[in-house]
């Protein structure tokens, strides 16, 4: 008997008990491999008795204080902190507490800046499909995941969307890469001009895609594209990194590592690791100074914006991931995590695609490696391959949907930022296993 509304009630879910590095422990003492980190969440693992002391040392300060009222030390300390672990110039920092409400206040921040320009006209944001942003009415509306918005769509915004730059699915047969970036790009300039640039307040991606399609990372020169067309039209840049951002994929931001820079970016999940619910918007002087130098305050805030013992547990977090030289293990456990999945699955006849970036990785599940054909949405074989795996200790992120939001199935993995090489082996030996049982032994 719970008195829990759970997600999914008919499915009894095991209670997790303890923690401790990559392993969550359950009840009966049975530890399963953290091998996507919940939903890419746990960064620096579980149970660093740094974060815990970080917290204690915090709440015998201040735990709460509203920020109409007041700032704080661990929010100050927190903003200063992500400001410096980037070379981009986005120099302000708002904090909530969570990926949707980021999306949320990215948003409403692009918006103000146009109604403070004396643009009041731009009310739309072009989005892509088969992204996600955020389960909030409002992070729906931008969103691109078709399950997840169907039952809501009377609620819903429809905001304009365009295709994903995301070559397995999307390239033309014999197109360069270099082609198809500037073909995928070029939609969004499409889309405006159908719009009317008078229209747009923002472009919204995600730099690498996270759970919709499965660790899709654009390709090369994509944004920089992107970025030159948002400058001729006035549209602002915005770039989800809820996922993929604070070290997951090998950069403090992966934008650094496409060459751009958004005028909003926002943070979540590997912010603080999971240790308490926080999340960050970014923004340029620019956005910062219209806003302030206009009507001078941003209409908007939460109860639970920029709490005192979340920012003290994500700056340690982040610390951590600092003083631990952690990214640099992003980079080397990342290419080994590519380097075995390639070598298990790379001829694997359904498995179609291995990709991703860093330490946010997947494969895409086809029942024709040859043609891509996916697999019967009915068969669930993404669901399959998870039950299969937690049966042997393994937690995996599955996906379906992949393709259009009904059919396609990828399983994503991102394990925590410290992890070794030996779980790394292990994530894949198990997860091959899980395939297999899940396939039949194909």
């Amino acid at each position: 008997m719970t008195h829990v509304f759970h997600r999914s009630p008919r499915n009894p879910l095991p209670v997790a008990v303890g923690g401790n590095g990559a392993y969550i422990i359950d009840e009966t003492g049975k530890r399963y491999i953290d091998a996507c980190g919940g939903a890419a969440v746990s960064c620096i693992g579980h149970g660093d008795v740094r974060v815990l002391e970080a917290i204690q040392q915090q709440m015998t300060q201040i735990s709460y204080a509203h920020t109409s009222f007041f700032t704080s030390n661990a929010a100050e300390a927190l903003a200063d902190h992500l400001c410096a672990a980037t070379s981009l110039p986005l120099d302000r920092v708002y904090l909530v507490g969570s990926g949707s409400e980021a999306i949320e206040a990215a948003i409403k921040m692009a918006r103000q800046y146009h109604v403070e320009r004396g643009e009041p006209s731009r009310r739309l944001v072009i989005s892509r499909h088969q992204s996600y942003h955020g389960n909030t009415l409002g992070a729906l509306s931008v969103g691109g995941n078709p399950p997840r918005r169907k039952p809501y769509a009377p609620f819903l915004l429809e905001e304009p969307k365009i295709e994903p730059c995301f070559a397995y699915r999307y390239a033309h047969a014999g197109e360069s890469a270099d082609d198809y970036a500037n073909r995928a790009a070029n939609l969004l300039e499409d889309k405006i001009r159908e719009l009317g640039p008078e229209n747009v307040i923002a472009f919204l991606a995600e730099t690498v895609v996270g759970a919709t399609a499965g660790a899709v990372a654009a390709e090369k020169g994509y944004f920089q594209k992107i970025r030159e067309i948002c400058d001729r039209y006035g549209v602002l840049l915005i770039l989800d990194e809820v996922m993929c951002g604070s070290g997951r994929t090998g950069s403090f931001l992966a934008c650094e590592q496409d060459d751009v820079v958004p005028d909003i970016l926002t943070l979540a999940k590997g912010l603080g690791g999971g240790y308490q619910p926080i999340a960050a918007v970014m923004c340029s002087k620019d956005v910062y100074e219209t806003i302030t130098g206009g009507s001078g305050s941003f209409v908007h805030g939460h109860t639970y914006s920029a709490h005192p013992l979340a920012c003290a547990a994500a700056l340690a977090v982040q610390q951590i991931i600092r003083d631990d030289s952690l990214i640099d293990n992003v980079v080397a456990r990342g290419a080994q995590l590519r380097e075995r999945l390639l070598a298990r699955f790379g001829n694997h006849p359904h498995i179609g695609d291995v990709r991703g970036r860093g330490l946010l990785q997947a494969i895409e599940l086809v029942e024709h490696r040859d043609t891509k054909e996916p697999f019967s949405p009915g068969r669930k074989i993404s669901a399959a391959i998870k039950k299969s795996a937690m049966d042997m200790g393994l937690l995996i992120y599955p996906g379906s949907g992949t393709i259009d939001g009904a059919s396609g199935d990828h399983i994503l993995l991102a394990p925590p930022y410290n992890v070794d090489g030996e779980t790394i082996d292990l994530i894949v030996e198990k997860l091959g296993h899980a395939v297999d049982a899940a396939l039949g032994g194909q």
